[in-house]
């Protein structure tokens, strides 16, 4: 019990504290473990479950949608296949359809692994623009 507290502490500390790109980096990773759940819940038979990971893989999607700077080019990019994959996982839900669902995930997948590298090279470049001022 004070192991999950303290690793509760843990993801509250590591949450309050992450810049936009590390939240953004953790909402990826959130949708995709729900939606691989989502996919052992269906393959189980656990529909209840599976309807309630499908649904937390939803709402960050419509918290990226949320989020998204309408003033930046790429945004007004992001925001058509944000709603495809909300879409997808609305239909996968309604018609238990665990390909959809490994759709969903591969584009997830891949965002979260473009993502993590812009977060990558902005540190890089960040910590040798330091390096240079020294």
């Amino acid at each position: 019990m004070a192991m999950n507290k303290a690793y509760h502490t843990y993801q509250n500390n590591a949450v309050n504290t992450a810049s936009g790109g590390e939240l953004t980096l953790m909402l990826y990773n959130g949708c995709m473990k729900f939606i691989k759940q989502s996919m052992r819940d269906m393959e189980a038979n656990n529909y209840e479950a599976k309807n309630t990971n499908i649904q937390k893989a939803q709402n960050i999607i419509q918290e990226l949608m949320i989020t998204l700077d309408t003033k930046i080019e790429i945004s007004k990019q992001m925001m058509p296949l944000y709603e495809y994959i909300h879409f997808q996982l609305k239909e996968a839900n309604v018609k238990n359809d665990v390909e959809k669902l490994k759709e969903v995930l591969g584009l997830i997948t891949e965002f979260r692994d473009t993502w993590k590298q812009v977060i990558l090279q902005s540190r890089q470049q960040k910590y040798s623009q330091g390096e240079q001022v020294k």
